[in-house]
């Protein structure tokens, strides 16, 4: 694979016993250092017109001011530096190289994978949250969108967490597709099974919000019966997947029983989705909380597109996982 990189993203200093830290990016480098066929590329920051098409101007200008002023705690839960709008920008950037270069035909062994930071797919149209400033999965898709490139986008967000920012951005609209798997009643509690969309967006968005202690099997079977037939028939020309790794077995933030080997595995499941429907492949960091186990699974995303084949398993999915996903199909019609 092909990822994205920019040191600008590890002057967002969050403080050491903060789990979004800088280690997280130095963490994957190490790991993707001991495996065939990396390359990085630089990226142009996002600007901020770009960064507006997605969230609202005032709130744009808090950020920045508040920067400017040193930082500090925005809420609880996400923290301020001084290198922060410069990260936040650059690593929105990044999203943004990872959508265009996919669309450029940057596919197979040079599939683009965005190694950004912050965070992005918990940031709402009007303010910073869950560790996230801009929404960098949005900002993507908006930008080619906006350029012509793309006149369909779908998103799938495998993090353990909700991407409600994502979400709330296209809730409305029919142009882009939002899919997400992720644990229930975890943060932000949102994500629920009914969320399909409103006005021009029914139909666009698909939550299947699983039951903690879900793994592999859940989340391949979740991917084959709900997602797959989803995408084909929204038809994308591009899939941007919010790769959050905080659903593995051993990442300290959740109680998800993902393998490394279940992260090779959806990536060859979304792979096959994306080579029927021809739609372009964008990868772009989320979550992911323990250094190794993150480490680790964006490796084996770029194994797999390196010509790893991933080996499965014979566990069946939960009674609870395949009665989600049959209520989903039903609200979405796609049986």
């Amino acid at each position: 694979m092909r990822f994205g990189y920019n040191e600008r993203c590890l002057e967002h200093d969050t403080g050491e016993r903060h789990p979004e830290n800088p280690d997280r990016l130095r963490a994957i480098r190490r790991g993707l250092a001991k495996r065939h066929g990396v390359e990085y590329a630089e990226a142009d920051p996002a600007t901020r017109g770009e960064v507006v098409a997605v969230h609202d101007a005032e709130y744009v200008d808090e950020l920045e001011t508040f920067v400017a002023d040193g930082g500090g705690s925005w809420d609880p839960d996400t923290v301020v530096s001084e290198g922060t709008w410069d990260a936040a920008l650059s690593s929105a950037g990044l999203s943004q190289w990872a959508a265009r270069s996919a669309l450029d035909g940057d596919d197979g062994r040079d599939t683009p994978f965005a190694l950004g930071r912050p965070p992005g797919h918990h940031a709402v149209p009007d303010d910073a949250m869950g560790f996230c400033f801009f929404n960098n999965a949005a900002v993507a898709a908006q930008t080619v969108l906006d350029d012509g490139a793309a006149d369909r986008v779908a998103i799938f967000d495998w993090d353990v967490h909700h991407g409600n920012g994502t979400q709330d951005v296209f809730y409305d609209r029919g142009d882009v597709f939002y899919a997400s798997i992720h644990e229930e009643g975890l943060y932000p509690d949102t994500g629920a099974l009914d969320e399909t969309g409103r006005g021009d967006g029914e139909g666009t968005t698909a939550n299947i919000p699983l039951a903690a202690g879900a793994g592999d099997a859940d989340y391949r079977y979740a991917i084959d019966e709900a997602i797959a037939p989803a995408l084909g028939r929204f038809d994308p020309d591009l899939l941007i997947v919010s790769a959050g790794f905080d659903a593995h077995r051993h990442d300290p933030i959740s109680r998800m029983r993902v393998s490394s080997e279940g992260y090779a595995l959806m990536t060859d499941q979304i792979r096959t989705v994306t080579d029927e429907i021809g739609a372009a492949t964008a990868f772009v960091l989320e979550g992911g909380y323990g250094l190794d186990t993150l480490a680790e699974g964006v490796s084996m995303v770029h194994e797999t597109f390196d010509g790893r084949t991933p080996v499965s398993d014979d566990d069946d999915p939960d009674e609870k996982t395949e009665s989600l996903v049959a209520e989903l199909r039903e609200q979405l019609d796609l049986s």
